[in-house]
């Protein structure tokens, strides 16, 4: 690792997103070309299974890849187009996909027993994805073209409205078509779902209103907040912010700066959020070896007993490298401190293959030796937007997103 720490902060950021791109190349699905959802001995389900939430942070992550050279813009447009005609195999529920589905032949593979259809969220994550490769893929070539023109097929199908369950103001997670609506999950904010309802207002055959965004995702009892926790202001969400992913998810392609509504301003909430789960590792009320203002870092992550949600308010000493480099938009001095004491304390323990591996905690000893995919996608996209704003100006170009912006009553430099 002391080669890592002898590069300047330009060569370090360009080398971790490079090899953490590997994920969505090297170790993509070889026949779909779409992103499987962990790497490595942890890998709990058959070869063939990708993710379709990872599937669309993977390929943003090409289109950055290609803008770096790293792979050649041709390279870049076979994989994607590959990707983009396997999706029309792919079995959808009323025009979204599911949560995992099997890479070779399309068949849904459930996430969970009564969860093996639709997932709305997820596909929102893959529907950013395409648009922001529709929108880099701009060329009037016969593939370039075929790409845009599939892209669009593939979001329109989408029956985003379907999913208020019959005209409820709020959209629904999951539909089964063995269960129906018996999974009964209301998508309200604050969370890492706003980029579902923009999607969900920008569509051209089945939009909802904006009485869905204002009464079903800000409508709820845990949107707004307001108060101060370490003396920071939290606009919305729960106390302390919750998991850094509420950052990160949404905004791979929604670009937070001076982006408002009547709610929030955008770059105050992300920031403030991230400040906030900082301070906590800082101040480490709860004693965990290793936290200080170089390693934090709390969000949604494998740990030593399965997978949870970390945060403040669920601190189980893991720290996930995902949450403070996904994170240098916000706070880059901050985050270029956990990524060189990541690099000089913790070496080989956590740098792999693709980058660094999901988790650690030193409380317990443990060091995850796999990659998790929407672990992995964030950090190349948002170290890309802090370095260009790439995928930022990318989704903020299509017309569909920013009339639903302006729909949803957001204000931002793109719709002036």
């Amino acid at each position: 690792m002391k080669h890592l720490l002898e590069l300047d902060d330009a060569a370090l950021l360009e080398l971790v997103q490079r090899q953490t791109f590997g994920y969505f190349w090297d170790f993509a699905h070889p026949v779909s070309g779409l992103a499987r959802d962990r790497s490595g001995p942890y890998f709990r389900y058959h070869v063939d299974l990708v993710a379709t939430g990872a599937s669309g942070f993977g390929i943003m992550a090409i289109v950055v890849a290609a803008e770096r050279s790293w792979i050649t813009r041709i390279e870049a447009l076979r994989r994607v187009l590959r990707m983009a005609r396997f999706l029309r195999r792919v079995k959808r529920h009323h025009g979204v996909f599911p949560h995992f589905f099997n890479g070779r032949t399309g068949a849904t593979i459930p996430f969970s027993d009564k969860d093996d259809g639709g997932d709305l969220v997820e596909t929102s994550y893959l529907v950013a994805g395409l648009l922001a490769a529709r929108q880099y893929f701009d060329r009037d070539t016969g593939e370039e073209r075929e790409l845009r023109q599939r892209i669009d097929e593939l979001c329109q199908d989408v029956e985003w409205s379907w999913y208020t369950r019959g005209g409820s103001d709020v959209l629904f997670w999951h539909w089964s078509p063995h269960h129906g609506w018996e999974m009964n999950l209301e998508i309200r904010g604050w969370n890492e779902c706003l980029i579902t309802y923009v999607l969900a207002a920008s569509s051209s055959a089945h939009a909802i209103s904006a009485d869905v965004y204002h009464r079903g995702w800000a409508g709820g009892p845990d949107f707004k907040n307001g108060k101060e926790f370490y003396g920071i202001h939290l606009p919305l969400g729960p106390d302390y912010g919750g998991p850094l992913f509420f950052a990160h998810y949404s905004f791979l392609g929604l670009d937070p700066r001076l982006l408002t509504d009547r709610y929030a301003d955008y770059w105050e909430q992300n920031v403030n959020h991230t400040l906030i789960n900082r301070e906590h590792c800082i101040r480490n009320p709860q004693g965990c070896e290793g936290y200080g203002p170089a390693c934090w870092g709390l969000t949604a992550s494998d740990d030593y007993l399965g997978y949870h949600a970390h945060s403040p308010a669920s601190d189980m000493g893991v720290i996930s490298p995902t949450a403070a480099l996904s994170s240098f938009p916000y706070t880059p001095e901050h985050s270029m401190e956990a990524l060189r004491h990541f690099c000089a304390v913790h070496g080989k323990r956590i740098w792999r293959e693709y980058g660094f591996v999901d988790a650690f905690s030193e409380t317990r000893g443990w060091y995850a030796k796999w990659h998790v995919g929407i672990d992995q996608g964030p950090i190349v996209i948002m170290i890309e937007n802090h370095r260009s704003g790439l995928i930022w100006k990318l989704l903020m170009s299509c017309p569909e997103v920013q009339s639903a912006l302006l729909l949803l009553g957001f204000t931002a430099p793109e719709l002036r």
